[in-house]
């Protein structure tokens, strides 16, 4: 079978809170320019294609999208091309948006929201989406400090039913404890990848003990980040691929899935023929063997 032709289904099922979905879905942050996301001076991606590729995640089975507000270049908003891609919106879209950071019209990021400021963002999100809430709201944060004002804040619209699920992004385990707290958490959106760090790990294998869904960003890009993946790949990475017959990307996916069944995926592109190898390496299975060796790769694929 063709990679036009599988389906994300193929990837298995996980539900946030009562929302089900397949484990592999898509992210919107490249979807607004040509280039790495949030650069100065790039092109804005090509409306008409960027439509098309939402469309055809849609045809594809893909059922969770990843977005954010803040997602926006030069004449484009993620949330927006959403909106006219696929509203009316399928039964079972799920749409997981992000809170938290804040950008000018001009896109440069500005300070944290406060609790005060966070209904705003779910209001801006909402009206760039056409929704009357919001399926899923991450609270992302950065640094140590104390998140339960914000995340009370959020489990407020959640109780007003502006949200339905909520979840977090760039946390620790003790973020996760003290979220938890306050309010059910149906997910944490992290950085993790091939050669990831110990304590990463850990985190992971806790959220799965807990039933939280493990969300990765930067799966393919690693380090590159925002950028993308930089195109040097490790030998053993290409070996797999090569006995697969798929390139790189779908093997760091393939084995990002295997991490856990509570593991999803959201590889974002603007490319529709990335979009497909993206979607079929759902139904990739690697050996055991393949995945030791894979595992065996040190932070940052050394």
């Amino acid at each position: 079978m063709t990679p036009q032709m599988i389906n994300a289904a193929a990837s298995g099922t996980w539900k946030l809170g009562d929302l089900e979905v397949n484990r592999l879905g898509f992210g919107a942050m490249r979807l607004t320019q040509d280039g790495p996301a949030f650069a100065a001076g790039a092109a804005p991606a090509d409306r008409g294609r960027a439509i098309g590729v939402l469309r055809r995640a849609v045809e594809l089975g893909v059922n969770h999208i990843d977005t954010a507000a803040f997602y926006f270049s030069p004449l484009r908003s993620a949330n927006e091309l959403i909106n006219t891609a696929l509203a009316p919106y399928p039964d079972d879209l799920v749409i997981t948006t992000k809170v938290g950071p804040g950008r000018s019209p001009a896109g440069e990021f500005l300070p944290h929201a406060t609790p005060a400021q966070l209904r705003g963002q779910v209001e801006e999100n909402l009206r760039q989406l056409g929704r009357d809430h919001l399926d899923v709201v991450n609270l992302r944060i950065v640094g140590t400090d104390s998140l339960a004002e914000r995340f009370g804040a959020l489990a407020d619209l959640r109780q007003a039913g502006l949200i339905r699920h909520l979840g977090l992004s760039n946390v620790r385990p003790e973020h996760l404890a003290e979220a938890q707290a306050i309010a059910p958490v149906v997910c944490v959106q992290n950085q993790y990848g091939l050669g990831a760090l110990p304590e990463q790990e850990a985190f992971l294998r806790s959220c799965g003990e807990q039933g939280v869904a493990f969300v990765p960003f930067y799966a393919i890009a690693g380090a590159g980040r925002q950028d993308g993946a930089s195109g040097a790949e490790r030998a053993e990475v290409l070996s797999v691929a090569r006995a697969h017959g798929v390139g790189p990307a779908e093997i760091k996916l393939a084995w990002t899935l295997h991490r856990g069944p509570h593991v999803l995926a959201i590889p974002g592109t603007g490319n529709p023929d990335h979009l497909a190898a993206n979607v079929a390496a759902g139904s990739l299975r690697l050996s055991a063997e393949e995945l030791a060796l894979l595992d065996g790769l040190g932070p940052d694929g050394a």
